[in-house]
């Protein structure tokens, strides 16, 4: 238990800002307590019969030819069916209240951000605003953002631990994720899945801001003289480790739509393909 109040008090999954950090955490601890039920019995009894079963204890009664109890099979089998069925009812629940592609209710239209995941760094493209950063991502507090996210290269994961739900990135494929941050802060936003040499410093920060604010960035960013076309996205794709974040004031339009349909393109085939390709020499042994 004091484990889980000093993570709490790390800023990661426990300490969520946002409703569905919230929702996880309630699934965690939840299913934590459940287990309790089979844990601490198992540890007290555990106990108990090792104390009372001691050499010393003339009480105990020695039956070496006993080996059936049914209120013994009963309890041993019922406390865990038990478990496993609140456990599978919760998750049950949870990963439909929780589904990633499911909008969040609010009175306010959700931010549109796309999201590439590139070797070893985060880009993120504000469509509907015209400006892209990287390895920064800045949204409005108390207002929805939806993510669409792909990945450039090999398959890799999205986590803000604060806000909640980690989600793959996969070439020529879009996922979709909806969060919310409840007021202004700053996050650790992360990459949750191995994907070579830079892993260990493919992080980024999410800075929730008032409206103000928000616009205030927007104002600045669009003030970049940098522009994110094909031929820069090009320069920043190449494998490397971005160590100050970055800010275009322009992008191109589709760039999200572009990357994502690179991987479906197919390779030329070899000069030999086709009708008139020789087959392979036969090797004689």
């Amino acid at each position: 238990m004091s484990a889980v109040l000093l993570t709490a008090c790390g800023g990661g999954v426990l300490d969520p800002k946002g409703p569905i950090g919230d929702a996880e955490r309630s699934i965690l601890l939840n299913s934590f307590v459940i287990m309790l039920f089979v844990v601490v019995p198992v540890i007290v009894l555990t106990l108990a019969f090792a104390w009372w079963f001691r050499a010393s204890n003339t009480r105990a009664k020695y039956t070496p030819e006993w080996v059936y109890s049914g209120r013994i099979e009963f309890i041993v089998w019922a406390i865990p069916v038990l478990v496993v069925l609140f456990l599978g009812g919760i998750a049950w629940v949870g990963s439909h209240d929780l589904d990633p592609w499911k909008p969040i209710d609010s009175d306010k239209p959700a931010v549109e951000v796309q999201v590439i995941s590139l070797d070893w760094k985060w880009l993120f493209i504000y469509p509907e605003e015209g400006v892209a950063s990287v390895n920064e991502l800045v949204v409005p507090a108390a207002t929805p953002v939806h993510f669409r996210l792909t990945s450039a290269t090999v398959m890799n994961s999205f986590f803000v631990p604060q806000l909640g739900s980690q989600i793959y990135t996969m070439a020529g494929m879009e996922s979709q994720l909806h969060l919310l941050a409840h007021a202004p802060g700053e996050f650790d936003g992360l990459s949750a899945q191995f994907s070579g040499e830079g892993f260990p410093d493919m992080h980024f920060k999410l800075r929730a801001v008032d409206a103000a604010d928000y616009s205030v960035w927007l104002d600045r960013t669009r003030g970049t003289s940098d522009r994110l076309d094909m031929a820069a996205y090009r320069a920043l794709s190449e494998p490397g480790v971005e160590k100050q974040p970055r800010a275009y004031g322009a992008v191109e339009a589709d760039l999200f739509r572009n990357v994502v349909m690179q991987s479906h393109t197919l390779p030329d085939p070899p000069p030999n393909a086709g009708r008139g390709a020789r087959p392979a020499p036969a090797h004689s042994h």
